[in-house]
């Protein structure tokens, strides 16, 4: 397989679930094992766009049980004689090759996959995102050499561009070093929000300067975080910034023992 493959560096290891859990985009070239017809190959894909039903392929790293997973879009980019090349757009944990083989079976002919390229991981696009390990090198040699041509910028990007899609929370700054220790996010911290934010779903909490502060786990919607008073409104699963960037607005309210 070739495309893109999103590497983090240091302190956005932290943020590697967000990609693990975005959808993914595939180009595909499907080789089919007996003549079919082209409306006849374009009706089965057609069939599994949705929500399909997959077990994971002998050759996996995950347990072999039968998982539902959404195709959000199948297009038939060419089909010649044998050959079907196609865009899959799909969510995360969908096995192409299995995808393949299970529309083989439907076909009556059967399928294997020849040829895979992924397009799009979370927010990564291939056309905006992709770099080469000779660009890696190039952007070290004009660090070394002092040299700045922004190609440095274009190979390591800021760790919220891994966070593009995921919901997000603002706070006051006098609540980020909080936070930063591992507190959760109360409802009168919040400043302002996005309107998608789900209870138990993921969610980012940032700076007014749009810099990630940790990531969580919503306990309130984003109609009731506007309405609340009090209460957690994110339980902080997953700090990354440093303590000590903002500076400490809070009181330590341990014990003290004589």
């Amino acid at each position: 397989m070739t495309g893109v493959l999103p590497v983090t560096l240091e302190d956005g290891t932290k943020v590697v679930q967000t990609l693990l859990h975005g959808g993914k985009e595939y180009v595909c070239a499907m080789r089919l094992h007996g003549s079919v017809g082209e409306e006849r190959v374009r009706a089965v894909m057609a069939g599994f766009t949705g929500e399909i039903y997959q077990r994971p392929p002998l050759r996996s790293s995950v347990r072999r049980s039968v998982r539902r997973r959404r195709i959000y879009y199948l297009d038939p980019l060419e089909i010649r004689d044998r050959l079907a090349l196609f865009k899959v757009g799909c969510e995360a944990g969908t096995y192409i090759r299995k995808l393949v083989f299970d529309m083989g079976e439907v076909l009556g002919c059967g399928a294997h996959m020849e040829e895979l390229r992924r397009t799009r991981a979370g927010p990564f696009v291939e056309d905006e995102s992709l770099v080469t390990m000779y660009d890696v090198y190039v952007a070290r040699e004009e660090l070394a050499g002092g040299r700045e041509t922004g190609l440095l910028r274009r190979v390591v990007q800021p760790v919220e561009r891994c966070v593009a899609l995921v919901p997000k929370v603002y706070v006051r700054d006098s609540a980020v070093d909080a936070l930063c220790h591992g507190a959760n996010l109360t409802a009168p911290g919040v400043l302002r929000l996005e309107a998608d934010i789900r209870p138990r779903g993921l969610a980012c909490v940032m700076t007014q300067k749009g810099e990630l502060i940790a990531l969580g786990r919503a306990v309130m919607s984003s109609e009731s975080m506007l309405q609340e008073s009090h209460g957690v409104a994110v339980e902080t699963t997953r700090v990354v910034m440093p303590p000590g960037t903002y500076p400490k607005m809070w009181r330590s309210h341990k014990r003290e023992t004589t």
